[in-house]
């Protein structure tokens, strides 16, 4: 059970060259246009000349039936502990086995020292962070690469290893939204950013060139290689979910740092209960506190406008998060209203309001292929608001062009130490 990427890599891992399994299917979940593919026989190994087929989760229960499956694993990230069990359960009562994997047989050992940056909730703010640990170690004269968790939403075979280092590359593999904002802030620091399938080939690829590979993860997942340094990100505008989701807690209970971020848009009641929350479940992890400051293009056109808040999409879906920096700058700059664009919403756009009925008046960043980018354009032209403040990491402004003027907003992390990150990675 995966959503493209930490089940291909599971497969990989563990079961591809394993004649005591026969993996008969996947299932996706949270990715759109995931099911219905097959897992192409080029990545699977000679003992699946045919691929695997990659079904909808929703046909799980049938699925163990027909093809009489007797263990199912789950192998996907940014869920609550209690929605983990519901789907053990449903799987147990289909009459089959319910497995997670452990990290150490899922892992891989790099040649080079590895430090992972990952995070209790999606949104925490993990490639900021991945961001200044590697201008820290480039300034010590380290060559620095990032590994992304992956993100392959199109040609399986052909996003077995990529590399990015420019704009061209992004546009050359035909990158999706979501891909864009994980990537292009790293290109413009300087960095190169391998993501794919083959996590195995991947490393081997960073290792020649990199004194430090720093391991950007997804969502709350824990990372794919053995780590020296494991950094994790905590939100306090969602106390409480470092003990409630998987495998955010895996990921404290492993931490060597946490930074708990955002404390300074946060209420200090939900910083204190987080920091209570990981001193509980891992004493000995070293704790930080940071802002996450964001900066808005020309903030004197935003006063006394019609604002449409654009946010980075998985944040505001299955990340849970209501609001993000967009939203923040438009109410500190005097936002006459913040429209609500969810009656103009057009096509799959629509639908993830259906899906996530949580979110309230802002649009999420959905671009998960050519036609939904086209409805996320269509959408924002079609809400009557003056301009538009876009808190995605990326410039949305090289992917669509709309009839509105689109500013953006841009947060970096802003440590509020002692500790701060430059000395405790001088002592790692």
């Amino acid at each position: 059970m995966g959503a493209a990427g930490r089940d291909f890599h599971n497969f990989n891992m563990v079961f591809r060259d394993d004649p005591r399994h026969e993996v008969v299917a996947f299932t996706a979940t949270q990715i759109p246009n995931i099911a219905g593919r097959r897992y192409p026989a080029a990545l699977a190994g000679k003992r699946y000349p045919r691929g695997i087929p990659i079904y909808p989760e929703s046909e799980l229960p049938n699925l163990i039936r027909r093809l009489k499956v007797d263990e199912v694993v789950f192998a996907y990230s940014d869920i609550s502990h209690l929605e983990v069990m519901h789907k053990a359960s449903l799987v147990l009562a289909c009459g089959a086995n319910f497995r997670l994997l452990d990290g150490a047989s899922t892992s891989l050992k790099a040649k080079v020292p590895v430090i992972s940056i990952c995070a209790v909730r999606t949104g925490s703010g993990k490639s900021q962070t991945t961001r200044k640990v590697a201008a820290i170690l480039r300034a010590k004269g380290r060559r620095v690469v990032v590994v992304r968790h992956p993100m392959p939403y199109g040609n399986l075979a052909k996003q077995a290893v990529q590399r990015f280092a420019t704009y061209e590359d992004l546009d050359r593999q035909k990158c999706t939204i979501e891909e864009r904002e994980e990537y292009e802030p790293h290109i413009d620091r300087g960095s190169v950013v391998y993501a794919g399938v083959d996590y195995a080939r991947i490393l081997r690829a960073a290792e020649r060139e990199a004194d430090v590979v720093l391991w950007d993860g997804g969502n709350n997942d824990t990372p794919f290689f053995q780590s020296d340094f494991h950094i994790v990100l905590a939100d306090p505008h969602r106390p409480g979910h470092e003990e409630a989701y998987h495998p955010g807690e895996t990921n404290v209970r492993r931490a060597d740092l946490v930074i708990i971020n955002k404390a300074d848009t946060a209420l200090p009641g939900n910083v204190a209960l987080v920091r209570e929350h990981v001193q509980r479940l891992n004493p000995k992890a070293t704790i930080l506190l940071a802002h996450s400051p964001y900066t808005t293009e020309q903030p004197e056109l935003v006063h006394g406008k019609r604002v449409l808040a654009i946010e980075d999409g998985p944040t505001v879906t299955h990340g849970e998060m209501p609001f993000g920096a967009a939203t923040l700058a438009a109410r500190r700059l005097g936002a006459a209203e913040l429209l609500d664009p969810r009656p103009y919403a057009v096509g799959s756009i629509r639908g993830v309001y259906e899906k996530y009925p949580h979110i309230g008046p802002l649009l999420p960043a959905m671009g998960y292929g050519k036609e939904q980018i086209d409805e996320l354009r269509e959408t924002i032209e079609r809400t009557p608001c003056d301009l538009v403040l876009s808190g995605t990491p990326i410039d949305l402004r090289r992917v669509l062009t709309a009839n509105k003027p689109i500013l953006r907003v841009r947060y970096e992390l802003d440590e509020q130490g002692p500790p701060f990150l430059a000395d405790v990675l001088k002592r790692f």
